[in-house]
């Protein structure tokens, strides 16, 4: 393990986990990387300060169809929750605000640009909300498309981050033209994505969050928004470096066979890589703070006899620098092989790489049996929910094993024997659809 530290954002560490010892013949190797973050963000227990980390900027999406006014207290709570997030930027940083609908409205500043957090510009921001009124469609595209022309405006930001809020689907724009958008905004700006009620589809929304590399959730009660917009808020001032990456190097003839990050959640980085000299690939990380999370590498390698061994994986964690500048590599880790013919080294499976593939197995147990049940194929969704109740039960997701209780009833969790409940709500299965891919670590 090795790392670098750096004077004004987070110092990166990586750690890699295996079972690096292989039978004769095997060429699969796996990996968990963790990588950390830490001495930027909130460093030293206090909050970043004005002048603190790179420029950055946040433009806020707030939903205005005309279904944001069923009930009445949506919108109400929308206007608030937008409030305070306007209260929790911090001073210096660039922000606007968009009204969406079949089309874009810039809300604040107004004028195609984004505005600098102050008192008085987040007192003014906060006034304008009152043009935040219910009416027409939903084509997120457009909004999307407006967040990147108004990051256009201060080619400076480092930090380009959105929050965008939806209580219903994408129908008034074509699918293509919502693709169009987000390979426009892909690898410029993150977002994280949020569904008030439960009329929207979490599909869509996550689609929007993994290609954006932020978070999606479900606010099922709209008086709940303004403590959500706060934390995602705060969590956004709190981030330093963007654009890291995770550059796999392998050696001849050995192939990356998948990336996924698998902690705070699984999201498969596999078809995102592209291209860094000789065997080498680069994974988007997105923004970071002070946080930890865990990447799942497997690679496949040549066949080799007893008693060989070779680096199967560099892992650097890589931050571009501008102009065609050598990137810098703040941290670094081997995935090593080694063949052996004692059958307890090479069966033994590492205790991270068996959790995370749990982890994964789990959130695509909950969303096919869910997908089942939708489809009126009650069997194949209860065998699926039933293998989610076993795999969280084995692996202590103790959230996520809360969340599969409110949609079947559980016999035996250790076994995974479960009966669908009866009446169960869709803010219910919804919420279990949203959060299906979040984590949990492994017990030190």
């Amino acid at each position: 393990m090795a790392s670098l530290s750096r004077p004004t954002a987070p110092r990166f560490d990586v750690e890699i986990f295996q079972n690096e010892y292989l039978a004769e013949g095997a060429q699969e190797v796996n990996a968990i990387v963790t990588v950390t973050a830490t001495g930027g963000g909130t460093s030293g227990g206090r909050p970043l300060l004005p002048g603190d980390g790179p420029a950055a900027g946040v433009v806020i999406m707030v939903d205005c169809s005309g279904s944001m006014q069923y009930p009445a207290a949506k919108a109400k709570n929308a206007r608030e929750a937008t409030a305070a997030a306007i209260d929790t930027l911090r001073d210096g940083v660039a922000f606007a605000v968009v009204a969406g609908t079949h089309e874009a409205t810039e809300v604040y500043p107004g004028d195609g640009t984004l505005a600098v957090a102050g008192s008085s510009t987040r007192a003014q921001a906060k006034q304008a909300l009152r043009k935040l009124t219910p009416a027409g469609g939903t084509a997120i595209g457009t909004w999307l498309t407006k967040a990147h022309a108004l990051f256009g405006s201060r080619p400076d930001l480092a930090i380009r981050h959105a929050i965008l809020l939806t209580d219903g689907r994408n129908e008034h724009e074509k699918p293509a033209e919502l693709q169009r958008a987000l390979d426009l905004a892909t690898g410029y700006f993150t977002a994280d994505c949020r569904g008030v009620g439960t009329d929207w589809e979490v599909s869509e929304l996550r689609k929007i969050s993994s290609a954006l590399l932020g978070t999606v959730d479900i606010v099922a009660e709209p008086d709940g928004l303004a403590e959500d917009f706060r934390a995602m808020m705060a969590a956004a001032m709190g981030k330093q470096v963007a654009d890291v990456a995770l550059r796999v190097w392998t050696p001849a003839n050995a192939r990356v066979t998948y990336v996924k990050q698998v902690a705070p959640s699984v999201e498969d980085l596999t078809a995102r890589r592209t291209e860094a000299g000789p065997r080498a690939g680069d994974y988007p990380t997105g923004s970071w703070g002070d946080e930890s999370r865990d990447y799942h590498v497997c690679v496949e390698v040549p066949a080799a006899a007893v008693g060989n061994e070779m680096l199967a994986a560099r892992i650097s964690l890589i931050l571009p620098q501008p102009g065609d500048a050598t990137p810098e590599v703040l941290s670094q880790g081997l995935v090593k092989a080694v063949w052996t013919d004692d059958l307890a080294s090479s069966t033994r499976i590492n205790s991270q790489v068996a959790h995370y593939t749990g982890q994964a197995e789990l959130a695509d147990s909950i969303q096919e049996g869910l997908a089942a049940h939708r489809a009126g194929d009650v069997d194949r969704a209860t065998a699926k929910l039933g293998a989610a109740v076993r795999l969280a039960h084995r692996t202590g997701n103790e959230g996520t094993l809360k969340l599969l209780q409110k949609v079947v009833d559980v016999v035996d969790a250790k076994e995974g024997t479960v009966r669908f409940r009866k009446d169960v709500s869709e803010a219910d299965s919804m919420t279990l659809e949203t959060r299906s891919t979040k984590t949990v670590r492994v017990k030190k």
